[in-house]
């Protein structure tokens, strides 16, 4: 084999092989009937560590049995990685081994010992060690050798970022199996509860339309479970192993919307330090699913319109448009054919989003699926809080069926949370989570029931009686916007400002908490000055 055939074969197995441990091995054969070759070694520099380790072998097993590792000192480490820099080869006879060799080549393998720095994209990364027990080098092999290193390098830093592929894969799913852990789950896919009952007919639905991308408009009251229905729609697609992105419209500040959804390029704006891709970049040939898409404002469901029709973005301040392959899943609380009439949303739009409507049925009309609800969610609770796990009784069942649930399934898991708790493991106080127990052993709860009383003997913050409005039945009848804003400030006089959690605000209105913040935002209600107010 000449000279330029050896060379191409040897890049030809370099690149072969995904591990440098494999190539390594069928090359050192090859380098043998044209080299004195008894050993081949690819050592890798452990900078942080000071260290040289074996990262691949070839040759004679007795002699490939060398060291793993070699430890080094700062100040040789420091000469080796200068010599390393230099790119020269460093040789030594059968009797004599000085200088960097004394530390590259293990002692374990006697013989002339030839050592070729190889380099990465941030400086040297490793050595290449090839020993012969029986004859000197040539000048002509020093040829070849040095011929060698580039092939190498190639190898030990695709064998390195390999490595790191491998340990950001196990750090990945480390934090699925602990994000699991902390759901209660044993899968990402969160099972649909009562998909062959109460939501048989939502499912039929969910199955034809699935393998289809045309968009889908899920409809129904917060806490239906819109966004689990969401993502049955994308697991059962031929999307399923792309990514499926959430965002709530309601929780992005309207100033931020443009650089939320689409992207921006760096320097774009005060603060764009960096160039970040929008949702739609990172939901590429996946779905996006657009949580309370009723919240947009009307200059962003313009951009948004021209998104769906054309299917190309423009990060704010880039210049290209982006081409982008995006399944869009749509879902609101909210009245849009109203919204309609009313020109706060518009029409085009719509039409756009509304192909494939889906409407989730309140908790209240699909009764028959609450005990295996409850059963989930025991379940759930006693994962996620340590508990042995309890279910719930005959007697709780019915307390939990004669219930309205105003809040939808969300405000069952919140109960059924609760009642594990008050439980201790032991048993599901239902009654005492659903504020039917005994006054004593009640929880110092709010629930959407007790509003009304709350309204009355609770006044507003003295330093804001100016944002509250009269509920006197003789005044002229108060608007929507007036009703809404009034309705959140006596929630947060009743929560004392508090927004998130199990007694906040969020939970006592059935909202979720980014949802909350948004309408108060756009009600101009400032809830910093309500707390401590009850």
């Amino acid at each position: 084999m000449t000279s330029d055939g050896l060379l191409l074969a040897i890049w030809r197995e370099a690149c072969r092989h995904i591990e440098i441990a494999e190539s390594t091995a069928t090359l050192a054969p090859m380098l043998a009937e044209h080299l004195p070759l008894d050993a081949l070694l690819v050592r890798r520099f452990d900078s942080a560590s000071a260290a040289i380790e074996t990262v691949a072998a070839g040759g004679r097993r007795d002699s490939v049995a060398a060291v793993k590792r070699t430890e080094v000192s700062p100040a040789p480490m420091n000469r080796l990685l200068a010599w390393a820099r230099s790119g020269q080869l460093a040789e030594s006879t059968a009797t004599s081994r000085r200088g960097e060799l004394a530390l590259l080549v293990p002692p374990q393998l006697g013989g002339a010992a030839v050592a070729g720095p190889l380099s990465g994209p941030d400086g040297p990364a490793g050595v290449l060690v090839l020993t012969s027990e029986h004859r000197s080098f040539q000048p002509h092999d020093l040829q070849l050798i040095a011929q060698l290193l580039e092939p190498f390098s190639v190898a030990l830093e695709n064998d390195r970022r390999i490595l790191e592929l491998a340990a950001l894969r196990a750090a990945a799913e480390a934090d699925r199996r602990t994000l699991l852990s902390r759901l209660g789950r044993e899968t990402m896919a969160e099972p649909i509860v009562g998909a062959d009952s109460g939501l048989r007919h939502v499912m039929q639905r969910v199955e034809l339309v699935a393998q289809s991308d045309v968009p889908v408009l899920i409809l129904g009251e917060t806490g239906t479970g819109k966004e689990v229905v969401s993502r049955a729609i994308h697991t059962r697609s031929a999307r399923a192993a792309a990514p499926f992105i959430r965002v709530n419209c309601g929780a992005i500040p309207p100033e931020l919307i443009d650089s939320q959804l689409f992207g921006h390029e760096r320097g774009s704006f005060t603060g764009a330090a960096e160039t970040r891709a929008g949702w739609f970049e990172r939901a590429d040939h996946g779905t996006l699913f657009l949580d309370e898409i009723g919240e947009l404002p009307l200059a962003a469901q313009v951009r948004l319109l021209r998104v769906l029709q054309d299917g190309y973005i423009e990060r704010v301040g880039g210049k290209q448009p982006l081409r982008v392959d995006v399944r869009i899943v749509a879902a609101t609380h909210r009245d849009l054919a109203s919204m309609v009439k009313e020109r706060t949303f518009r029409e085009d739009l719509w039409y756009r989003i509304n192909v494939f409507p889906l409407l989730l049925p309140r908790l209240s009309e699909r009764i028959e699926d609450i005990p295996a609800l409850a059963r989930h969610f025991a379940q759930r609770a006693a994962h996620r809080f340590g508990l042995a796990p309890v279910e719930p009784t005959p007697s709780d069942l019915q307390l939990l069926i004669n219930y309205p649930w105003p809040g939808n399934i969300r405000e069952l898991g919140a109960v059924i949370d609760r009642a594990a708790i008050l439980g201790a493991g032991q048993r599901l106080d239902v009654a005492t989570a659903l504020g039917q127990g005994s006054p004593a052993a009640a929880p110092a709860s709010i629930s959407p029931s007790t509003l009304p009383t709350l309204y009355e003997v609770i006044p507003d913050p003295p330093q804001l009686h100016s944002a509250t409005i009269s509920a006197s039945a003789d005044g002229p009848l108060a608007t929507l916007d007036e009703a809404m804003k009034r309705h959140i400030i006596r929630a947060l006089v009743a929560t004392a400002g508090r927004i998130e959690g199990r007694q906040g605000t969020a939970a006592l209105l059935g909202i979720n908490p980014h949802t909350l913040r948004a309408r108060m935002r756009k009600l101009g209600i400032a809830w910093a000055g309500y707390r401590g107010s009850a």
